[in-house]
């Protein structure tokens, strides 16, 4: 694990221009740092070490110095890649998992990338053919961003070394900014920063004679299983997929929340690992709100279950600290409260293990969201008379408060959004389910004709599957897991100086739950019935059949008490209107909907206040602390 960053085609650039461009990510990689200059090409990266702690510094070469990489994140299956290009002749020096990228290239070309399986940011720099591979894992749980600013080409594991290298002036992007509104993320290539771009899931970019080509080099097939699939046949998959990210010769551990992802990960590294595991959870405390969210408890059975190592916090943070920290850290204005508990919780981790393990991805492949219901449920709701659900259903669910800080108020929201969209297709109505906001009030925010659904809906209908559930877990592959839920995970672990790695999703994992039919997912609207069934041997009944929730924080019900002046302050009228690319009266609108419970708009606030926070960092230049100092005198006063 590391970062990495560099250019080619700027021969008037210097080595110090590189060295500042590795200086700014020094918590991806504090344990060593390396540089490769060759003609029109540099780059570097700052290491974590994780395998091969003595002999695994980057960047890495063949034998011959005429292919070079670095790279961020690991090769899970490098050493079976190693036997078969040993079997064929190459030799290696280390026992780096990196320099399998170097021979498995040398060996089959671009498409050396078929044999790897993992997680990975990496550039790779062919000398002969005075060529630049820049590529994304197939889940895109590594980010890769680059700017292509003729002649050449800048690239880094985040956006600031691209700024730090002086390739690109900090603008926002307006197209991006839509995204944001609208969904609370910003789907590749798009990212907030005008000129800076970031690879898709599964996508590579070949630069070559100061000319650029992407391409897909991987995706969902959408087809399902015409055979049934067993408990057994998805527990031994989700078994190989776990097992196979234990390979480390650093302490690791689990983040533990007491939900079935979470718990069945933890379940079988028992089964794999002699010693007790390390686990971390969170909570909030502060009031029954923070009560909802805290779930601390069924950690801890889990943790008692097998033994486990456990820490945990219950935290109350100081958000006015914590949010501009974060913002520098994340660099894209991302709606998820998780961003707070993730870090939080890796902070923590941090003073024990080098290497934590995630379920984010159960939910996706295995139908853990509400929202994947959509099609099931519509068809009940069709069944019920079209003059009855106007003249009295609707109007009765628009009366429902919706917010975050209770079970009435999170039923409330999701049946505004279910009935708002029934009747739509399915691409039309899962656009609608993952809107934070509707084209009407996006256009009042901004002033401009919005195309942001038309984004999402084009992603939908490139679908190639007529399975309910694949689509929409073929959707999120592309858009919101990548670009905000790992976008967060490894942001937050990496601020840390922590591996953050997310066995669900395995590849040869996804591609087997992506087989299986909705019919055995969920069968009659059972949301993960079919994936707790497999892990039903292991995890207790009161995890196996306890409500879902969400790993983030309670910052809906804050922003109407505890943090609403903060909200005021970073949203004053004279604030958005100086910065020319919001109207105050839209922003007011939307905090007092939210603060009336006449509509949850948590995401969207959060957004806004993310984006007038990387202005403040990323545009005008100013220090996340001094900020912080800031806004806390200005609430205060």
């Amino acid at each position: 694990m590391c970062g990495i960053a560099g250019f080619v085609g700027y021969p008037n650039k210097s080595r110090s221009v590189l060295t500042r461009m590795l200086d700014c990510i020094v918590h991806r990689g504090p344990n060593s740092a390396g540089i490769h200059i060759d003609g029109p090409l540099a780059m570097g990266m700052r290491r974590l070490s994780i395998i091969d702690l003595s002999g695994g510094d980057q960047p890495i070469s063949n034998a011959s110095g005429t292919i070079w990489t670095v790279s961020n994140g690991e090769i899970y299956n490098f050493r079976e890649v190693r036997s078969e290009l040993q079997q064929r002749g190459y030799r290696f020096r280390t026992e780096s998992d990196t320099e399998v990228i170097v021979h498995a290239y040398e060996h089959w070309g671009e498409s050396f990338v078929d044999h790897l399986e993992g997680m990975f940011g990496t550039a790779l720099w062919d000398k002969r053919q005075q060529k630049l591979l820049l590529l994304r894992d197939r889940l895109g749980i590594k980010p890769l961003y680059y700017a292509p600013i003729e002649p050449g080409l800048a690239f880094g594991s985040e956006m600031k070394s691209i700024f730090a290298g002086g390739f690109i002036d900090p603008k926002v992007d307006e197209m991006a900014l839509e995204n944001y509104l609208a969904f609370g993320f910003a789907t590749a290539p798009r990212t907030i920063a005008k000129g800076v771009s970031k690879l898709a899931p599964g996508e590579m970019l070949v630069w070559k004679n100061g000319r650029s080509k992407l391409h897909k080099y991987w995706k969902l097939s959408g087809k399902t299983r015409s055979s049934p699939a067993t408990v057994e046949q998805t527990f031994s998959e989700l078994q190989n997929a776990v097992t196979s990210h234990l390979v480390s010769d650093v302490p690791l551990g689990a983040f533990l929340s007491g939900g079935v992802d979470s718990s069945g990960i933890v379940g079988i590294m028992d089964d794999s690992i002699t010693e007790p595991i390390n686990t971390y959870a969170i909570g909030y405390k502060g009031n029954s709100v923070a009560d909802y969210y805290n779930e601390l408890p069924f950690a801890a059975e889990v943790a008692q279950t097998y033994g486990t190592r456990h820490r945990e916090i219950a935290v109350q943070p100081n958000v006015i600290d914590l949010l501009p920290k974060l913002m520098w850290h994340l660099e894209e204005p991302i709606s998820d409260t998780a961003t707070m508990t993730t870090f939080l919780v890796s902070k923590m981790a941090k003073e024990t293990v080098t290497v934590i393990m995630s379920g984010v991805g159960g939910d996706e492949l295995f139908a853990g969201y509400r929202r994947y219901l959509g099609d099931y449920y519509g068809e009940k709701y069709a069944k019920i008379p079209h003059w009855l659900r106007s003249a009295l259903v609707e109007p009765l669910v628009g009366l429902l408060p919706s917010g975050r800080a209770n079970r009435l108020q999170d039923l409330g929201r999701y049946a505004k959004e279910f009935v708002a969209t029934a009747g739509l297709t399915w691409a039309e109505r899962y656009t609608g389910y993952m809107s934070i906001s509707d084209a009407a009030r996006v256009e009042a925010l901004t002033g401009l004709h919005t195309h942001a659904s038309q984004d999402f809906l084009n992603v939908c209908n490139q679908v190639e599957s007529s399975d309910p559930l694949t689509q929409l877990m073929a959707v999120d592959l592309q858009t919101q897991l990548p670009e905000a839920l790992l976008l967060l995970s490894d942001k937050m672990t990496m601020a840390c100086s922590i591996e953050c790695r997310v066995p669900f999703l395995h590849h040869p994992l996804v591609e087997y739950a992506g087989g299986i039919p909705a019919g055995t997912k969920a069968p009659k609207g059972n949301q993960k019935a079919h994936l707790k069934n497999a892990l039903s041997a292991l995890l207790p009944d009161s995890v196996l059949n306890r409500a879902k929730r969400g790993f983030g924080a309670p910052v809906g019900s804050w922003l109407k008490r505890e943090i609403a002046p903060l909200a005021d302050t970073l949203l004053a009228r004279d604030i958005v209107a100086k910065r020319e690319l919001l109207d105050p009266d839209a922003v007011n609108a939307i905090l007092d909907d939210h603060r009336s419970n006449r509509q949850d708009y948590t995401d969207m606030i959060m957004v806004l206040m993310n984006l007038e926070l990387w202005c403040r960092i990323f545009q005008d230049g100013s220090n996340p602390a001094d900020i912080s100092a800031e806004l806390t005198e200005r609430v205060a006063g």
